[in-house]
């Protein structure tokens, strides 16, 4: 930990996060002169000796607490790899979290991280919607093992949301989070959370604020910072961000972190050490990525909001007619990020008849990569969730959802614009709107 205290500094001057993602937690003495961080394709570590074997087990088991600056040596690619744990360091440093871990998928990190924290007769009281995977997983899979999961709307008012709490008390083990919501964009107060948390747990049974921080994290948005007590990722989103890998991540302080890297060990729902290569090299151009597709996305909305067939635009850009979700934004992000939703005019066959003429921008699931993707919540991300529920969640028919990549934002409109068949308007937003807002 002294070593990577100097490398985060210059001349006793902290560095930033992006330039921290070049080199830290490795030296290039360590690897032949090697610039870049080697891949570490193995499954196991040779020891020196049988004594340092046990040493490394007696740590990796609990046996025993380590010594001052002692850490558990390499043992298993499934406990640690010197790839993982390098990018971990990494990880750790947009969120300011103490420990991170990284896994095979966004759902690994979920449902791993859920697990170490929950036990028969607890409760997870969860914000509505989030992602259809982790809908179907806390509503049909958690039950399995005794664990009930109950939803509130992310507009709850704070006070609303600390009575349900406290009512729940000592069994509400997990308060889960998605903000923003996928697909709705809508917010959710962390500070609230945190709050009706402590009503509920105790010191010896606490309550945990667990937040998916997918659509904004890590550079718009830190939860740790309110005081949440575990960050997690869909890594295959921004963090990979050129729609190549499938990973996931989860932050918070080694404590916790302990815990959630137990259940790691034993589900091997661990990263592959190639996959955690590619996510080091994505890290370098993480906040390149976001802020350029950030500032994209605001030019592609506000055409949205304008457009004759758009009725709505879920965009948190967009929060001028609504105080409340204005003043969570301002509060806890930092950008309204590149997801946009809209409601087309009409119903399910006008958003395909749209989708199906997109050219430039691809029709599929996932976001945050290079590309900008197109989809519909309703038959496909959310499309398990049943339509009574999706429109109390305010999924509809006509949604689309947009993920804007880091095209030309002139080019993405022309594709949008051409997908509703008036490519001559969509020519004159451009040039009357587009490089002065974006360059």
């Amino acid at each position: 930990m002294k070593e990577l205290r100097k490398q985060a500094e210059l001349n006793g001057r902290p560095l930033k996060p992006e330039s921290l993602m070049m080199s830290y937690g490795f030296r290039p003495e360590w690897s032949e002169g090697a610039i870049k961080c080697p891949i570490f394709q193995t499954s196991t570590f040779v020891f020196k000796n049988a004594e340092e074997g046990k040493a490394f087990f007696e740590l990796a088991y609990g046996l025993r607490q380590p010594a001052p600056e002692e850490e558990m040596g390499l043992i298993y690619s499934r406990l640690n790899n010197p790839s993982l744990e390098i990018l971990e360091d990494r990880l750790t440093l947009w969120d300011g979290a103490e420990d991170a871990a990284s896994f095979a998928s966004g759902m690994a990190a979920i449902s791993t991280s859920l697990l170490a924290l929950l036990k028969p007769g607890d409760v997870v009281l969860h914000s509505e919607p989030v992602y259809g995977g982790t809908d179907f997983f806390l509503k049909n899979v958690l039950p399995r093992f005794g664990i009930t999961a109950e939803g509130f709307s992310p507009t709850l008012p704070a006070d609303e949301l600390q009575a349900r709490a406290a009512a729940l008390g000592e069994k509400l083990a997990v308060l889960y989070v998605e903000t923003p919501a996928n697909p709705t964009n809508h917010l959710v107060d962390l500070d609230a959370c945190v709050a009706a948390a402590k009503l509920a747990g105790s010191t010896e049974r606490p309550c945990r604020v667990v937040v998916d921080n997918t659509f904004l994290g890590p550079v718009f948005q830190h939860p740790l910072r309110h005081g949440a007590d575990l960050v997690l990722y869909s890594a295959t989103k921004f963090l990979g961000g050129h729609s190549d890998l499938i990973a996931g991540a989860a932050l918070g302080s080694k404590a916790l972190m302990k815990e959630v890297r137990a259940m790691r060990t034993f589900m091997g729902t661990m990263c592959d050490p190639n996959t955690g290569w590619m996510l080091m090299r994505s890290l370098e151009t993480l906040k390149l990525r976001m802020e350029r597709a950030a500032q994209s996305a605001r030019v592609v909305a506000d055409w949205l909001r304008q457009h004759p067939q758009v009725t709505r635009t879920y965009y948190l850009g967009h929060l001028d007619d609504n105080a409340a979700q204005q003043d969570i934004y301002r509060r806890q992000c930092l950008s309204p990020g590149s997801m946009i939703s809209f409601d087309i005019a009409g119903g399910e066959a006008e958003a395909f008849r749209f989708l199906n003429r997109l050219q430039l921008i691809k029709l599929a699931v996932s976001l945050g990569g290079t590309e900008s993707l197109a989809e519909h919540p309703a038959t496909m991300t959310h499309s398990d969730i049943t339509p009574e529920l999706q429109r109390e969640m305010g999924i509809t028919e006509s949604m689309v959802r947009l993920s804007i990549g880091v095209e030309d934002p002139a080019d993405i409109i022309a594709d949008l614009s051409q997908a509703f068949g008036d490519e001559a308007e969509a020519a004159a937003f451009v040039d009357a709107n587009v490089y002065d807002a974006v360059i």
